[in-house]
């Protein structure tokens, strides 16, 4: 069995990685390019994680889908939707900064990518993502349905087996962090961050729910080292 992980740098990719290393190998870490604001600092962390676990990298770079897409992820002179950590289980907000960061079929276009390089492994083949069950409320390629669509959609367009697998899919982002801290996963070069700055906004959606993770998990040491005084 071959895999392929979609690695993003951030933290649900990064725990997925890991989570699947405990039983299975992996031959290859894909990172795609799009124009989105944080596409720098993710393919550098990208990198460095999969050097850490000594997995072959390659960014895949998809200017089309910059010039496809309008939302504040790549278009830079539109704002980044920012919320508090006490809104972050509120629907109509957090659906409303989902709206704004929303990239026409994102997900299922790095899985269909990563699906040819899986067919030329010549091997039954696992396309591993991070999903999470928080996020899946308000992007729907997060969920779980939408891995099922994926993997019969495989079914008919790949000769070799290849499917999709997000262990981290039915976790809430604090549970992402217990398995990371579990596995000593390297915190240290995670960026879940819309942005490309020095360090991590911290305004963000994203480092919104990374902090309440970690405070939840009580890893104030984390906190300051990824967040600084943000």
């Amino acid at each position: 069995m071959a895999g392929i992980v979609l690695l993003s740098g951030g933290l649900d990719s990064t725990v997925a990685l890991a989570l699947y290393l405990e039983k299975n190998s992996l031959k290859l870490a894909l990172t795609f390019d799009y124009g989105q604001r944080a596409n720098e600092k993710e393919i550098s962390s990208a990198q460095k994680i999969a050097e850490y676990y000594d997995i072959p990298h390659r960014v895949v770079p998809l200017p089309f889908l910059q010039e496809q897409t309008h939302s504040a992820l790549v278009n830079r002179s539109e704002d980044l939707p920012n919320i508090g950590i006490e809104e972050l289980d509120l629907q109509g907000v957090t659906t409303q900064s989902a709206s704004q960061v929303w990239v026409p079929n994102r997900n299922g276009l790095f899985m269909n990518i990563a699906a040819v390089f899986a067919e030329n492994m010549g091997e039954p083949s696992d396309i591993i993502t991070g999903f999470n069950r928080e996020e899946a409320a308000t992007f729907p390629d997060n969920s779980l349905e939408f891995i099922d669509a994926m993997n019969r959609s495989f079914s008919y367009s790949t000769q070799e087996k290849v499917s999709v697998v997000s262990p981290t899919s039915n976790l809430t982002k604090a549970e992402i962090v217990r398995e990371g801290l579990r596995l000593n996963v390297p915190f240290e070069h995670i960026w879940s961050c819309y942005e490309s700055k020095d360090r991590i906004c911290g305004q963000c959606e994203s480092c919104q729910r990374l902090k309440r993770a970690l405070m939840n998990n009580k890893a104030q040491g984390l906190v300051s080292q990824l967040f600084g005084d943000v």
